[in-house]
């Protein structure tokens, strides 16, 4: 078997880091485009893999009777993304930290890191995925203590590490278990499984909590909104692409993970109430990379959702489309503040009323059903997850129909916001039908939806809902004395991250490197 060539692309990354350990300091000469060269060559192979697999297959690289990596459309997927976005930060850092007193530990730690992720998302076995997890916790630990010195820059690193081993903990004992129980620790022979014994079926239980500690699920979410003390790269490495990890991990082995109804389920309401918290806290927050952080815990919230629902093609586009938009936010944020603030600001929003709101999200998913009947009738029926889904989205969009439909709106305003709902309705579906087309193949269909499949469909549907038709109505009561205690309360996360700092010690400074 040939040696898949994006396989290279972690060890290119690694030489060039090599050098910033003689030149860790502040201007390290040409070591900065040295890395950012790197960096485009890594992305380079992408396009040559996907050439590869399109030319010979999927492959597997072994080792000693081990499967190391793989090339396959998932990994291809995922590497392309991975070196992308590592690839803007690095040129991106360039300018950044110029001058900075560790910029040249900076360069080779992002090196590293970008190594380590590019390394989990090919894994081909368990023990390869664990070894990346710790690698990718380790480096990214000093990269939260750029600068050392700062009290909440150790804390906030003293959390990490300790929800992310956590998360390793729970995966190593679920590759030990996996190795007792099915007797394998290849991860295609473990997807191809059958049936579920009862090794594994506690195997796959501690898949789901590791890949929730990854993606900062409620309640261990604080950790994630506390890391701005890092330099602006590291917030974009991390909310761009290590945090997808834990996603990662469940999309690689959904084949395993859709046997346990159990494990399914415990996806759904974990990853709804973390994507809801999230989104009413972001709601909250005053400062915009905070805000972002936030909106980070909302979508690998919804991500998780999506996972539990049997969605996992949606799920690889979620990660492919909230990596991109969320590196631009942060790396644009600066310029993003200056320019809203150099605009004129607009008089009065028109508020929408009771009868408002209702009629937007009435004519929402009018919309919403007019158009995937039409799709239905195009490219098949959808599964009922599908559809759940879909109705969540619409909602987000019923509130800028609310504003168009107010009684003070012009109408410009209300054919534009009816417009916007029927775009994201029609984008929703197209987005849908190209990524079953491209990644489908390669992953487990929806389940059958059964008893609890429906139960659990109707409590995320009607619990988006509800939040989003109080958001919509959040004029009419903003002013309210209890709403301004509340809006204080959720600013503030409802304090649940000052209790784990407390369980842990995090309000005690920790060590410096």
């Amino acid at each position: 078997m040939s040696l898949p060539l994006i396989a290279l692309a972690p060890l290119v990354l690694l030489a060039a880091a090599g050098p910033f350990v003689l030149h860790p300091g502040r201007r390290p000469g040409r070591l900065p485009r040295v890395a950012e060269a790197a960096a485009l060559v890594a992305l380079a192979l992408g396009p040559a893999g996907l050439l590869q697999l399109w030319l010979s297959g999927p492959q597997v690289l072994s080792f000693g009777g081990l499967a190391l990596l793989r090339l396959d459309a998932i990994s291809v997927t995922l590497a392309l993304l991975v070196a992308f976005v590592g690839w803007a930060v690095i040129r991106f850092a360039c300018r950044h930290l110029d001058g900075e007193a560790r910029e040249g530990r900076f360069h080779g730690l992002s090196l590293a890191a970008i190594a380590s992720v590019l390394l989990l998302v090919q894994a081909a076995s368990l023990p390869v995925l664990v070894l990346s997890f710790v690698a990718t916790g380790l480096v990214l630990r000093q990269l939260l203590l750029f600068y050392p010195d700062r009290p909440q820059a150790q804390r906030a690193a003293a959390k990490f590490i300790r929800v992310w081993a956590a998360g390793d903990v729970a995966l190593i004992a679920a590759s030990v278990l996996l190795w007792l129980g099915p007797g394998t620790v290849d991860i295609a022979a473990l997807t191809a499984t059958p049936t579920l014994p009862g090794l594994a079926q506690l195997a796959v239980a501690l898949l789901v909590l590791a890949a929730a500690l990854k993606t900062a699920a409620f309640p261990l979410h604080g950790w994630l909104t506390e890391v701005m003390e890092a330099p602006t790269p590291v917030s974009a490495l991390l909310h761009a692409g290590i945090i997808n990890s834990g996603g990662v991990l469940l999309i690689t082995l959904s084949g395993l993970v859709q046997h346990s109804a159990g494990a399914m389920a415990a996806l759904v309401v974990i990853g709804g109430f973390t994507a809801i918290f999230g989104a009413l806290v972001m709601l909250t927050q005053s400062a915009v990379k905070t805000a972002l952080a936030w909106s980070t815990v909302a979508q690998m919230g919804f991500m998780l959702l999506q996972c539990g629902l049997g969605l996992w093609a949606l799920a690889l586009l979620h990660i492919v489309a909230h990596s991109l938009y969320k590196a631009h936010a942060f790396l644009a944020s600066g310029g993003a503040v200056r320019a809203v603030n150099a605009v004129r600001k607009p008089g009065p929003v028109a508020a929408p009323g009771l009868g408002a709101v209702a009629r937007s999200f009435a004519l929402a998913l009018v919309l919403y059903l007019a158009v995937a009947a039409g799709f239905s009738a195009l490219v098949g029926e959808k599964s009922p997850q599908a559809l759940a889904l879909g109705t969540m989205l619409i909602f987000g969009v019923s509130y800028l129909i609310a504003q168009g439909l107010a009684d003070t709106a012009p109408r410009a305003l209300t054919r534009r916001t009816v417009a916007a709902s029927l775009g994201a309705a029609l984008a929703y579906f197209t987005f849908q039908v190209l990524a079953q087309a491209i990644w489908g193949p390669f992953l487990p269909a929806a389940p059958i939806a059964g008893p609890l499949e429906w139960a659990l469909i109707v409590l995320a549907v009607l619990s988006f809902g509800l939040v989003a038709f109080a958001q919509a109505l959040i004029p009419l009561w903003a002013h309210h004395p209890s709403t301004a205690g509340l809006r204080v309360h959720l600013a503030n996360g409802l304090y649940l991250n000052a209790l784990l700092d407390r369980l842990i010690g995090g309000y005690r400074t920790g060590p410096k490197s």
